[in-house]
């Protein structure tokens, strides 16, 4: 019956049902209970914690974990699975010392082919203790090992995360950022899935934009929205847009802009997502101001300014206040002008 029941459960965790795994281990442990095999409480215990674990509940899952480590007389058992979870229950607590070392037991039990997903493993670790810098070269050491291993996609995914990391910690040079980032644009035309390619592009995009690069940065916000345009929602292809559009804004492409502030806002506004839709109108509303229409741009800030407000954002208030203060003065109204530069102060 036990060996029924487990077989049952990973049948349940193979079609995602947690439910209905944890119901059925949850049975075959009370029922080893009752036998005179400690080996087979532990395994049942196992079970039962790794599925807690999978179903996102850490806690439980570490107590029956726990509770199925071999004695040091059955050390021969390999550990690698035990381990495996024990450092998932941890990382699932948000413990991420105590999740690193159990990274380095299993270390000696990984496969090869496992260890450049470890080192993923060990930089989402790295990142929740707020250590971007190790992050960083986990995602390297990742990204190495995939490509020895022939596995574009996912080493590309690796070093998209390396360049974020780079970018928080502020201990890489610029040079180096651009380098993976270069890296990881060379891997994006060997990947088939064209959702991922364009996720990897948007990414790449947004580290070129915090160099300042803005020219490669537009050219991978339009390969992503070439490659993700209808497959992404309207939230996605809003994101895209609102990138792109600012990219514009950093080229002086102004003109150029302009249509991609507008799509980004009404899509911004069709989800609901008024703090987005108001930077879309302020950079709409800069766009206009740098082409000399000082009117549109002053209709544009107050757009802004009011989302800002129904979204509770107060540096885009202030930001908005300042931009209608310079539309007021270019439209001759220096005492409207005074008034909202006094209300961002």
């Amino acid at each position: 019956e036990i060996e029924g029941l487990t077989q049952a459960g990973h049948g349940a965790l193979g079609l995602r049902d947690t439910r209905g795994a944890l119901a059925c281990f949850r049975k075959a442990f009370l029922l080893s209970l009752g036998t005179a095999s400690p080996r087979l409480r532990r395994a049942c215990a196992f079970n039962l914690g790794a599925a807690y674990v999978e179903a996102g509940k850490p806690r439980k899952g570490l107590k029956f974990l726990l509770e199925s480590q071999p004695s040091e007389r059955e050390a021969e058992e390999p550990l690698g699975d035990f381990y495996f979870n024990i450092r998932a229950a941890h990382e699932g607590l948000r413990d991420f010392p105590e999740a690193l070392e159990y990274f380095g037991k299993a270390a000696g039990h990984c496969r090869t082919s496992s260890q450049a997903g470890t080192c993923v493993e060990m930089g989402c670790c790295y990142l929740g203790m707020r250590e971007p810098a190790r992050a960083a070269r986990c995602f390297l050491d990742a990204a190495r090992s995939y490509t020895v291993a022939e596995s574009p996609e996912a080493a590309a995914v690796a070093l998209s995360r390396a360049s974020g990391s780079m970018l928080q910690s502020r201990r890489f040079g610029a040079a180096e950022i651009a380098g993976i980032l270069a890296w990881c644009r060379s891997l994006c035309e060997s990947i088939p899935d064209p959702a991922l390619r364009g996720k990897l592009y948007n990414d790449i995009g947004l580290g070129y934009a915090q160099l300042c690069v803005f020219s490669l940065a537009s050219e991978s916000f339009e390969r992503a929205l070439a490659l993700c345009q209808g497959a992404l929602g309207r939230r996605g292809e809003a994101a895209l847009l609102q990138n792109l559009g600012a990219a514009r804004n950093a080229q002086h492409s102004f003109g150029t802009a302009l249509g991609l502030h507008r799509r980004a806002a009404a899509l911004h506004g069709a989800v609901g997502n008024r703090r987005a839709q108001g930077q879309c109108f302020g950079n709409l509303a800069y766009a206009f101001s740098q082409l000399g229409n000082h009117e549109a741009a002053a209709e544009n800030y107050l757009h802004a300014l009011q989302a800002f407000r129904d979204s509770g954002d107060v540096q885009g208030q202030w930001q908005a206040c300042e931009g209608l203060g310079a539309a007021c003065f270019h439209l001759g109204d220096p005492q409207k002008a005074v008034g909202h530069y006094q209300e961002a102060l």
